[in-house]
């Protein structure tokens, strides 16, 4: 689910201050992004959208996220919005949140 290699690696490049300072606007952007979709999805944003999360989760070791919001932008992209499956994004958001939170 998470990518601690990658989360250690970038904690290396950056340092522990600035990982904290990037995580937390990592969650942040995410959550308001997760949050549209949850209360006002737009079929036609979701390539964007799912762009978006797909790039910010790789960033941060969010595999699972990441893998899942590639197949749903991928789908987006050939014309296929409707048939995208947001629940388990959320799902797998939530998931992911509370591993990396509670290590």
């Amino acid at each position: 689910m998470i990518s601690w290699d990658r989360v250690n690696e970038l904690k290396d490049e950056i340092g522990e201050e600035d990982f904290a300072e990037v995580a937390e606007m990592f969650l942040e952007e995410v959550e308001e992004v997760i949050a549209r979709l949850r209360t006002d999805p737009k079929p036609e944003l979701y390539e964007q959208d799912l762009h978006f999360l797909k790039s910010s989760s790789l960033n941060l070791g969010f595999d699972a996220l990441s893998k899942l919001c590639h197949e749903g932008e991928r789908q987006a992209a050939n014309g296929d919005a409707g048939s995208v499956q947001l629940a388990p994004v959320f799902d797998t958001y939530t998931a992911s949140k509370q591993a990396f939170e509670a290590r």
